[in-house]
Order: C-alpha cells, then sequence, then structure tokens
C-alpha cells in the first residue's frame, strides 16, 4: 500500500537519478531535504567560494521548500558538513542571517564531499503545519 501523505520532490539533478533519491521528501507535515551542496542546477556550474556556495545551496533548498508550500522559515533542523573549519565563521554569519526566530537546531561537522571543488553540504528538516 502506497503512503498517500508523502511525495517526492526532485530538482533535476542528475545525482538525483545517479544515486537513487528525492531533493525532498513531504511526509504530513515535515519536509526532509537531502544534503544540498551550492551546485547551480540550471547551469551545470559550482561557485567557487563558501558564500557563494552557501547561498546557493540555501536557493536550492529554498526551491524545494516552494514546491512543498514551505520557507526557509519553515526549518527546524539544519545540518551543516565543511570541507574545512576555516569556512565556520562565513557560513555560520550568513545562516545567522538567513534564520529568524526561533532558530532551527543546527550541527556542523568538517567532512570530506563527493567533488573536490564542493565546500559546504547543508541538509534539512522543515516543519509546515497545516494551515
Amino acid at each position: 500500500m502506497t503512503n498517500q501523505t508523502r511525495r517526492a520532490i526532485l530538482s533535476g539533478s542528475k545525482f538525483e537519478t545517479l544515486a537513487g533519491y528525492s531533493r525532498a521528501i513531504v511526509d504530513g507535515e515535515f519536509i526532509f531535504v537531502s544534503g544540498t551542496v551550492g551546485y547551480n542546477f540550471k547551469t551545470g556550474e559550482v561557485p567557487e567560494g563558501v558564500e557563494d556556495q552557501t547561498h546557493r545551496a540555501l536557493a536550492n533548498i529554498a526551491e524545494a521548500l516552494a514546491q512543498a508550500n514551505a520557507t526557509l522559515q519553515d526549518i527546524v533542523r539544519v545540518r551543516v558538513f565543511l570541507t574545512t573549519r576555516d569556512d565556520i565563521m562565513p557560513v555560520s554569519k550568513i545562516l545567522g542571517g538567513t534564520f529568524g526566530e526561533p532558530r532551527p537546531t543546527n550541527t556542523t561537522v568538517i567532512v570530506q564531499l563527493a567533488e573536490e571543488q564542493m565546500k559546504i553540504e547543508l541538509e534539512v528538516t522543515a516543519l509546515k503545519r497545516a494551515d
């Protein structure tokens, strides 16, 4: 039996097909957004700096959330994956200026990402309460 309250949101990224995942899943009031990098799905480019990659990743996430009738302000949890500790402060400033009250929970981890030019990956969970 198929869960009628669950639906997939796709961005058109080649990685979704390759790795068999959805950009986001809407399940009831929750929206789970997969790890999202600063990849521009329209141009196929990744900006060079971590700040630009962060803004692009947030834009990608905002686009997925919009398809679920939600916004960045509906995010309740964010996971930040960075390739170097040096990027914690610049990324933190961007995130601090993006999220309003109440701010989402946050976990930041230093990792190696799938492609060398990628400096950040964001994974979020949003809660969109029924109106």
